[in-house]
Parts: structure tokens; C-alpha cells; sequence
């Protein structure tokens, strides 16, 4: 009997999480040039990321409670299509659709629910492989999001740089190019599951859990805190420190991803020698600290500086999470990964939302808004401090 190759499945689910990053931060990049291009107002632009959060927040309760019974591979090879499609809809929609905003949206909303599939299903179908180290490749998975979103922040500015930013749509084409190749790549790969239908907890069951809803909690605020910077840095590194559209995007959601990716890499590789809560806790500091430098300073550096380092202190939260739930509910299965993306994706939809709106408001004052966002990592702190508490006695 041939074994099975789970490297094969390892790559999918790397190439899924990239699919993911292109998802989450490409349209981003764009959101001046939707702005100006389309008379969309920065209020209604923050809706782009709302909807993209949202989709993937009902995509997670969807996750919960069919997955199981849909299967992973039929699910996991649909993520992937309607990434493509999405992706491939954003080039054209906005123009076949009388309201340009409305062709944004489907698009976002058909590419958010690819997304929101893979970011349930590529976690556990990695913790059923017989791989040696779960520990390590799980955060490695983990990590592929931050160098695809690097990746995509990268590439597409160097494709603005050379061609032009209003050929943007031909990008899109070209990143949907990933998730077509991927569709055979999860249609062939061995796929095993975490635990039996019957074995695994029922949402029920984990929502009686005190943990859990601190565990939910937890990853609220983890997706806020990250998202709201991270959506906005290239908006907030041209409108509020006067950089160019090129240097923006570099010095800002790139580094912001770099930074993210080293603290996820630093916790795989040295995660048994740290204490986790401490961790998580230091870098909820940093992040209040880094969105004060954001919303006060005057010094462009200063400003940049909090925005790179926001991304190195929010890199622990998502994976921290999930790694303390993991520990305390070890039968959780698809339902608890679902929820908890869930969780983390309400946390995106709410951040990004929250800081457009208030710099909306504030006549157009990003900095203002992020000002705003520091009620995320401050509230983390808390949950942090209760749930140390409650593990303690």
C-alpha cells in the first residue's frame, strides 16, 4: 500500500493561507484609488473590510455546523474556487455593475467566503497529518499568512511601480492564478480529519465552557487589534505622513506583515521556553503603546515606527489563542477552530470598521481613528489578566 504524501497536503494548505493574505490585503492597497476613482467615501470604503470580515464570520458559523458533515475536501476545493472568482470579479464587476461599489462588494463578499473556509479548515486538516512536530509546522502554517501578505504587498507594488497602478485589474487576474492552481492541489492531497463527528465537541457544550468564552474574547480583540492597523497602514502611512503610494505600502502593511511573521516564528521555534500569558501580555502593551505612537505623534518616523511595531506585537494574539484552546479543550474539533474564527473574524470586521468611521467623522483625521483603535488591545489586556486569574485558582 502506497503512503500517503502529506507534504503534498502541507503545501495546499500553504498555498492556502497565501490565497488567504491576497484576500485579506490586496484590496487594501487600493482603497485610495476606489476613493478617488470611484467617488466612494472613506466611510463606505471602510465597509469593504466590514464585509470582508463579516462573510468570513458567517462562513465560520456555517464551518460549525456542516463541515463534518459536507466533508473537508468538497469544502476546502470550494474555498479555493471562490477565491479565484472573487479575485476575478473584482477586475470586472465594479465596471459591468451600474454602481461600482456594489461590484467591489459582491467581489469582496464571493473571495471572504473562500477565505473564511480556509482559514477553519487548513488548521485542523494540518493537526490530523502524522507529521513529527505539529507544534512547529502549525506555527509555520501560521506564519505563510504574514509572508503572503508580504508577498502580495510586494509584488503588487512593484507591479504599480513598473506598469501603473490603474492596471491594477490585470493583478487581480493574476492573483487569482493561486487559487486555480490550487483547487487540484486540496483535489488530490491526502485529507485526514481531527476527530470523529461523534468524538469532537458540539458547540453546545464548548459555550458552557467559562474558558471558552474568554477564548472568544481573546480572539475578538486579537483580530481587532491586528486588522485595524493593519487595513489601514497604507491609507494611514500616505494620508497622515505625507508618504508616497510606493513608500507607503513598503514601510507600512509590508513591514507591518514582516514584523507579525518574526514574532510568529520566534513563538514556533522557541514557544516551549516562553511563558505564553506573559508573552501574550507584553505584547498587548506594545500594541496600546504602538497605537498611541500612531494617533499622536507628529514626527512621520515616530508614527511609521508604531505602525511596523504594532505588527511584530499583535503576532502572538491569533496563534496564542488558539493554542490555549487548544491545550484546554483537546476534543474541540472543527466546532471550536470554526468559532474561533469566528471570533477573530468579528474582531476584523468591527476593527477596521470602527477606525474608518471615527476618522470619517473626524474630517478625514486618521489619526484620530487610530487613536480609536487602542480600546482593542487595552480590553485584550483585561481578558488576559482575568483569564490568568481564573487558570490560577
Amino acid at each position: 500500500m502506497t503512503t500517503p504524501n502529506y507534504q503534498k497536503t502541507k503545501i495546499a494548505c500553504y498555498l492556502g493561507f497565501i490565497t488567504q493574505a491576497i484576500a485579506a490585503n490586496f484590496a487594501p492597497l487600493l482603497f485610495l484609488k476606489f476613493h478617488h476613482d470611484y467617488q466612494i467615501s472613506l466611510g463606505n470604503i471602510a465597509w469593504i473590510s466590514t464585509c470582508f470580515f463579516f462573510t468570513q464570520l458567517l462562513i465560520d458559523l456555517f464551518c460549525a455546523k456542516f463541515v463534518d458533515k459536507i466533508g473537508y475536501r468538497v469544502c476546502v476545493v470550494a474555498s479555493e474556487v471562490c477565491s479565484a472568482a472573487g479575485l476575478i470579479g473584482l477586475a470586472f464587476l465594479p465596471e459591468i455593475l451600474p454602481n461600482p461599489f456594489a461590484g467591489i462588494l459582491c467581489s469582496v463578499i464571493l473571495y471572504a467566503m473562500g477565505s473564511g473556509l480556509i482559514e477553519v479548515l487548513c488548521s485542523p486538516i494540518i493537526e490530523a497529518c502524522p507529521f513529527d512536530n505539529k507544534e512547529a509546522t502549525m506555527s509555520l502554517l501560521h506564519s505563510f499568512y504574514c509572508w503572503g501578505a508580504v508577498g502580495t504587498i510586494l509584488i503588487s507594488t512593484i507591479f504599480f511601480l513598473i506598469l501603473g497602478i490603474e492596471n491594477w485589474k490585470w493583478l487581480a487576474v493574476l492573483w487569482a492564478l493561486i487559487p486555480i492552481v490550487n483547487i487540484y492541489n486540496f483535489a488530490t492531497c491526502p485529507i485526514e480529519y481531527l476527530v470523529d463527528e461523534e468524538s469532537g465537541m458540539k458547540v453546545t457544550e464548548l459555550f458552557r465552557k467559562p474558558l471558552f468564552w474568554l477564548a472568544i474574547c481573546l480572539m475578538i480583540c486579537s483580530g481587532a487589534s491586528e486588522l485595524a492597523m493593519a487595513q489601514w497602514a497604507s491609507a494611514y502611512a500616505e494620508a497622515a505622513l505625507g508618504l508616497s503610494k510606493t513608500i507607503g505600502d513598503l514601510a507600512g502593511p509590508c513591514m507591518f506583515a514582516i514584523a507579525m511573521g518574526i514574532s510568529r516564528v520566534i513563538f514556533g521555534k522557541y514557544g516551549e521556553q516562553i511563558d505564553l500569558m506573559k508573552f501574550m501580555a507584553s505584547s498587548g502593551i506594545l500594541c496600546v503603546i504602538c497605537y498611541l505612537l500612531t494617533a499622536l505623534s507628529l514626527n512621520p518616523i515616530l508614527g511609521l515606527i508604531g505602525c511596523i511595531v504594532c505588527g511584530f506585537s499583535v503576532g502572538i494574539m491569533w496563534p496564542g489563542t488558539i493554542s490555549i484552546s487548544s491545550k484546554e479543550f483537546p476534543i474541540g474539533g472543527t466546532a471550536m477552530f470554526a468559532l474561533l474564527a469566528m471570533a477573530g473574524d468579528l474582531g476584523g470586521s468591527i476593527g477596521p470598521g470602527i477606525v474608518g468611521h471615527i476618522t470619517q467623522s473626524a474630517g478625514n483625521n486618521i489619526q484620530v481613528g487610530m487613536g480609536i483603535g487602542l480600546i482593542f488591545p487595552a480590553i485584550l489586556l483585561i481578558m488576559l489578566f482575568i483569564l490568568h486569574t481564573k487558570k490560577k485558582y
